[in-house]
C-alpha cells in the first residue's frame, strides 16, 4: 500500500540520501531539516510510503496563489510504480487545501521521461529558462491548475 504524509525530523536521513543519490546539486540536511520540522513556513516535505517504507519525498512551497513543486524523488528501484504519482497528486492537493490557484515546476529540456510523466498529469509548457541548470541546460516551465475536491 502507498500513503503519503508529512515528513518528520525522523525522515531527515531518509531524504537526504536520497536528495544525494538522485540530483547533481543535492540540498544539504540542515536544510532538508529545517523543510521537515516546519521551520520554512512557506514550505512543505511530503514522504511517499510503500508498504510502510520510506520510496520517496516531494517539496511544496507554496506563496499565495502559486505553488511551486521544488523536488520529486523516488527511490530507483520503486519507480513506475505509482510511487511519483501518489506523490504528485499529494503535492497537488496540498496546494489547493493552501489557497494555490496552479502548481508550477521546472523540469530539464533533455528529460523526456519526466517532461511525459508531467503531462499525463495535466501539466502544459508555460515558459522556458534558457541555462537555468548548472550544465547550461534549458529549464521548462509546466504549470498546472489546483482545485480543491468538491
Amino acid at each position: 500500500m502507498t500513503a503519503v504524509r508529512r515528513a518528520t525530523v525522523d525522515d531527515v536521513e531518509d531524504i537526504t540520501a536520497l536528495e544525494a543519490e538522485a540530483f547533481p546539486d543535492p540540498w544539504s540536511e540542515n536544510l532538508v531539516a529545517q523543510g521537515a520540522d516546519g521551520s520554512l513556513p512557506t514550505v512543505s516535505y511530503l514522504v511517499v510510503e510503500r508498504d510502510g517504507t520510506f520510496a520517496g519525498y516531494a517539496v511544496v512551497s507554496v506563496v499565495d496563489v502559486d505553488a511551486e513543486l521544488q523536488r520529486v524523488a523516488v527511490l530507483p528501484g520503486l519507480r513506475r510504480t505509482g510511487v511519483a504519482s501518489a506523490l504528485l497528486d499529494a503535492a497537488r492537493a496540498h496546494a489547493a487545501r493552501e489557497g494555490a490557484g496552479r502548481l508550477l515546476l521546472e523540469v530539464r529540456e533533455d528529460n523526456a521521461a519526466a517532461q511525459s510523466f508531467y503531462a499525463r498529469h495535466g501539466f502544459t509548457e508555460l515558459g522556458r529558462r534558457p541555462g537555468y541548470y548548472r550544465d547550461g541546460t534549458t529549464a521548462l516551465v509546466l504549470s498546472t491548475p489546483v482545485t480543491m475536491a468538491p
